[in-house]
Formats: C-alpha cells, structure tokens, sequence
C-alpha cells in the first residue's frame, strides 16, 4: 500500500474502515474538552460504554437477591466463568475446557509453574527472554528457589545479537536445542512488552516440545491483540491479564489455557471452586477435579471485576480478532510510514526497535529518539494529550488499537511528534552552543 502523509488521505483510510464504528463504544479521554490521541492500550485499554451496564446488573442482583444471586441472579454467580468459555476459546484458539477467567496474570504464572516446573537432576533449566518483564523473572526465579536452585543455576536468559534490539526465530530455536534434554521449562511472551516483538509461539513450542521441555506463554501483550492458536499449535499453558487489550479495567480478573492433555488431577495446588461443581457442595475431603482449565481455579469469582471483562469480550466476538488483526497491521504500517517520513527531514533519527516484519509485531511500535531526548520528547507529548508509554531506559511505545484508533490518530500524532521534535532539537543546539 502506498500511503500518503496528509488530512485527506487519513480521513479516506477511516471512511473505509469496516470497524470505524466501535470506536463510537468506546469513551475516549478528553483533555480541556478535546479528545486525546490515545496509543496506551497495551498499558491500560478504554473502557466500553457497555461496562456500566454490564456491572450494574450484578450489583442490582446483589441488591435484590442477596446469596441467592450465585444461583438465580441474571447471570448466576455460581457458574459465571462458562460464560466466558466460547469467547476466550475463539480469542485464543482453544477449546471452551482449555480456557477459564481466574485471579490475576502472575498468581496464575505461579499455579501454573506449581503445575509445570517439575525439575530433575540433569533437566531443570527454565528458558526467558533477557528483559522479561519482571514479574515473569521473579515467578521463574521463585519457582527455581522452591526447587533448591539459584536463579544462575537454572535460568537461561535469550540475548539479542549484539546492536539489535530483538531476537530472531532462528536464535531461539538454536538454544532450545542447544540447551536440548537440561531444558524443563521455556516461559517467553506471546508480545514482548518493550519491544513490541511477535514471537512465532507455534514454531517455538514445536522445537521445545521436541526436546522434552514443557512450553507456556505469558500473553499479557498478545491476548486480543494478535490471532492465537493455542491448542492446534500444542502449547502446554498460557496465562494473561485482561486489562490491557481487553479492555476490562485496572487490576481486572486474567484468564488461563491449560491443553486438554494435561490431567487435571496432574500436581498442583487445589482450592475449593477446582472441585466438581456438582458436588461441590458435599464438602468431600477428596478433591474431585473439574474437567480442564477449571480445575485449576482455587476461588470462586470476583463477579463484579469479571461482569467487566464479560461486557468487553461482547464486543471483541462481534468485531472478530481476525479483523482487528488486519486493520492493526495497517495501522502500524501507516505508522512507520509517518515516522520514516519525519525522519527524512530530521537531523537525528528515530529509531523503530519493533520489527518491520507485521509476522513479527503486534499493535504497538517502540522507538527510540537519539540524543536523550526521549524523555523530553514524552513529557512534551503528554502536555499536548498525547498518551503514550515511556519505559527506562529509553524507549517510547506506542499502541494503535483496532478497536478505537484511528488513521487520523497515526497522523495527527505524527504531526505534533514532528513539530515537538523540530523545538527540542533547536533547543538542544542551543544548548550544546552555550
């Protein structure tokens, strides 16, 4: 596609957009009575105009019924979680048993590590990206500690080749087999958080698989960001929060997939609400498990978090994650397109550490701009309502969202990005004469 960087031709790419309207169900944040340019989706997703809906049904339940709204409420509490079966199994690709709503991302990393890490003598070794987000470093590290090993002894960090920023299919494959039968564990993010970088999760597992090595994902970046085939390509489990692209709220309930070869009576810690609902209410000492992902559930649910989450999945079944995929690829595309076109007429250059390759990158671009003036360049963006996302030490990520952005966001927010850049680069001259 050959893009154009003017008003007219974003106005044209909008009017042509199929899912144009969502962003009408959307509230987008207003600044001195303007709507703001928002690329933040992959820190905190908008909140639908449904959600208040959604979770004033429950609180009116509450209100009427009492406890007996867990099993005659609109939406009985007590078996909440099918709900969300058909919709997190077509978000994921998985089947409905595979995939339950359940505590936060790194409280089910820890169950599911509980589950998966079963280190021997010679194979305790759990793979990582260097740079993981630290939640996923300190779970490894904890779980490899619980097992009387250090996180030098057992954890194995993937290094970008030197001056890159991102690992290649290649690289990763090539440790995983170099590393061979001392592997227990890989752990890697669908979506790396800083870089923005798509992992092929399939080719990844295959390779991991083949060594003996039990293959998880976190997908806090990837879960209703990028198509995902999480059964077809045999990943053992996957965890990921639902606040992000979800759309579902600060600290909403996340969700996991466990494949359906994995028997639930299989090592792990058992709670209440893991235990066949249908006797559930015998008070059995055995633990008798449900089928699937639901017998890793060890509480029963925070209705009003998951009402939520419920409301935003609506909206993602109607829009299809296919179609969100082909308009984000063409989002970031029109976005690289703008900052290599500000970078033609810059004296420094803005530097996309996310891979070109839309295989390998989801709905977010990471730049760095030289000179240390990145942080500079953020604070200003935000002055002008700008919200993106700065994380040290030097990277500004962006985040153009299907459901609610647009071709004229990309290229408004181009526009003031050139205009902030052309000031602080002037100032900086400035300076650095005095």
């Amino acid at each position: 596609m050959t893009f154009q960087n003017n008003t007219a031709y974003a106005a044209q790419l909008d009017q042509n957009d199929s899912l144009k309207e969502f962003r009408n169900e959307f509230y987008i944040p207003k600044f001195e009575g303007n709507e703001c340019i928002y690329f933040c989706g992959n820190s905190l997703g908008l909140q639908p105009k449904i959600t208040e809906q959604y979770i004033r049904e429950e609180l009116e339940d509450w209100k009427k019924l009492g406890v007996k709204g867990h099993f005659h409420a609109k939406r009985p509490w007590f078996s909440y979680h099918h709900l969300f079966k058909s919709s997190l199994a077509k978000l994921v690709g998985a089947l409905p048993e595979e995939v339950t709503p359940m505590n936060s991302l790194t409280t089910n990393l820890q169950l599911l590590l509980t589950s998966f890490y079963r280190p021997t003598a010679t194979r305790y070794k759990i793979l990582v990206e260097e740079g993981a987000f630290p939640s996923d470093y300190y779970t490894v590290a904890s779980q490899a500690n619980l097992h009387g090993y250090s996180a030098e002894q057992a954890i194995v960090e993937l290094k970008p080749k030197p001056n890159n920023h991102t690992l290649t299919t290649q690289d990763i494959l090539h440790t995983i087999e170099q590393l061979g039968d001392a592997v227990a564990l890989i752990l890697l993010p669908g979506v790396q958080y800083y870089t923005g970088q798509l992992f092929d999760m399939h080719k990844i597992t295959e390779v991991g698989k083949k060594v003996g090595a039990v293959v998880g994902f976190d997908l806090a970046h990837a879960a209703g960001n990028v198509p995902l085939k999480l059964h077809d390509w045999g990943v053992d489990f996957a965890a990921w929060c639902s606040y992000k692209y979800l759309n579902s709220g600060p600290g909403a309930t996340g969700a996991l997939f466990v494949h359906q070869n994995h028997d639930p009576k299989q090592h792990k810690l058992n709670g209440w609400w893991g235990t066949d609902e249908n006797t559930r209410f015998f008070m059995k000492k055995e633990f008798e498990p449900m089928k699937g992902a639901d017998a890793w559930q060890l509480s029963n649910k925070n209705v009003l978090s998951l009402a939520a989450q419920l409301a935003s999945l609506s909206i993602f079944d109607r829009a299809g994650i296919q179609n969100l995929r082909n308009k984000s690829i063409q989002l970031t595309d029109y976005l690289i397109f703008i900052v290599n076109e500000i970078n033609k007429s810059l004296s420094i250059e803005i530097q996309i550490i996310t891979p070109r390759n839309l295989d390998e990158r989801g709905a977010q671009l990471s730049l760095i701009i030289p000179d240390q003036l990145g942080k500079t360049v953020f604070e200003a963006l935000s002055r002008q309502h700008v919200v993106v996302d700065w994380r040290e030490p030097d990277v500004i990520r962006m985040a153009p969202v299907p459901l609610y952005n647009t071709f004229m966001d990309v290229f408004r927010f181009g526009q003031i990005l050139h205009q902030t850049l052309d000031k602080n680069i002037e100032n900086l001259k400035q300076t650095t004469k005095t």
